[in-house]
């Protein structure tokens, strides 16, 4: 046996082991795609210790590129929106734009999204096109839609998928508004993290059809959440549970945060919700449906840290630190913050802080709502 293929061999054993492949169909799928051959690109390493965070490139060939392959990690394939392996050598320390997910996740997701013989499916995101190719594997390339957003990304995953002879309908677009050409489709998955379900991909999947995405936000806490599409038009199902990370789609990314506010001119008082609410992961997304426009940064200052919410379109703030054993929240601009935090968290908490398995994602003409 080669190196690749025990490599290979090791990582769909490892899957089965922790559950991310249950299903003989899907382990099938998972035997017969080789990863190696979406990475021939390279991908980016983070170099230890560095600080800020910085990127090293590993090239096919390179001592750990073969290893890396068959890794259960995601890799990181694209920087600051245009830079691959290939443009670099020595290190990087912009921000990741595009990666390969860890293939576990990409089988959990892909055995969630329960499809069956015949089903049309629209992805979301081709990427490296490791995914779409397990799809095409799973259904046949001819019920597969795959859309990218990134015009080189979707150029390399073109290039990887021919040659293994794999050709999907591959579309260079924004893939939050789907591809209505193929609708309706049985199934739609995301490959990247969205805030709000698009409403294109509601009215592009038939009726009993399922749409699997990340949903999240910018305070970083997002859940797959696996939504039926009903007769009316609307959708709606739960999260699934265990957390995932993913990009967020390039239009749904933050603003830059620009000029800080004048975090000393505010409002100050004593509050019973500290900073762990920004710390644990349900919580967490419970604080972004209070606050989804709000982003997060840490700041010492005075001799202590302040965890600091900024709303960049409304120039609202808040300024959480502890002090002598007490929480203390400083406010400013026109919507204070931190007392719609802990409203929502307060409501959460009386409900008995459910998990998020027992939220509701619901979608309707008036927009996206979550429950529990």
């Amino acid at each position: 046996m080669s190196d690749q293929a025990q490599l290979h061999r090791q990582l769909v054993d490892r899957m089965t082991a922790n559950g991310s492949l249950r299903t003989e169909p899907w382990t099938r799928v998972a035997e017969a795609v080789p990863r190696h051959e979406f990475l021939r690109g390279g991908f980016f390493r983070m170099v230890a210790g560095a600080a800020p965070t910085a990127w090293e490139a590993v090239h096919e060939g390179d001592d750990g590129w073969l290893e890396g392959c068959y890794s259960d990690e995601s890799l990181v394939t694209q920087i600051a929106g245009t830079i691959t392996p290939e443009d670099i050598r020595g290190q990087i320390t912009r921000e990741p734009t595009s990666s390969s997910t860890l293939p576990s996740l990409v089988l959990r997701m892909l055995e969630s999204l329960q499809v069956e013989e015949g089903h049309k499916v629209l992805e979301i995101g081709t990427g490296t096109g490791y995914s779409t190719a397990l799809l095409c594997a799973r259904l046949g390339a001819g019920n597969l839609t795959s859309i990218e957003y990134d015009e080189r990304v979707a150029t390399r995953a073109r290039a990887a998928l021919g040659h293994l002879e794999t050709y999907p309908t591959l579309v260079t677009s924004d893939g939050l508004f789907g591809h209505d050409e193929g609708a309706p489709y049985a199934r739609i998955i995301a490959t990247c993290g969205v805030r709000t379900v698009p409403t294109a991909w509601v009215e592009q999947t038939r009726p009993g059809g399922l749409i699997l995405a990340a949903v999240g936000g910018w305070l970083g806490s997002s859940e797959l959440a696996r939504l039926t599409v009903h007769q009316d038009g609307t959708a709606s199902g739960p999260p699934l549970g265990g957390g995932v990370n993913f990009m967020l789609a390039r239009p749904h990314m933050p603003p830059p945060l620009g000029l800080l506010p004048d975090l000393d001119d505010g409002t100050e008082r004593e509050t019973a919700t500290g900073t762990d609410v920004l710390n644990n992961w349900t919580a967490r997304f419970v604080v972004q449906l209070a606050v989804p426009d709000a982003q997060r940064l840490t700041l010492q200052r005075d001799g202590h840290s302040e965890e600091i919410l900024v709303d960049v379109e409304t120039g609202s703030w808040a300024a959480v630190y502890q002090d002598s054993g007490r929480w203390l929240v400083r406010q400013g601009g026109p919507e204070p913050l931190w007392d719609a935090v802990e409203e929502q968290i307060g409501r959460w908490c009386a409900a008995g802080a459910p998990a998020l398995e027992e939220f509701t994602v619901s979608l309707t003409p008036e927009g996206q709502a979550v429950s529990w």
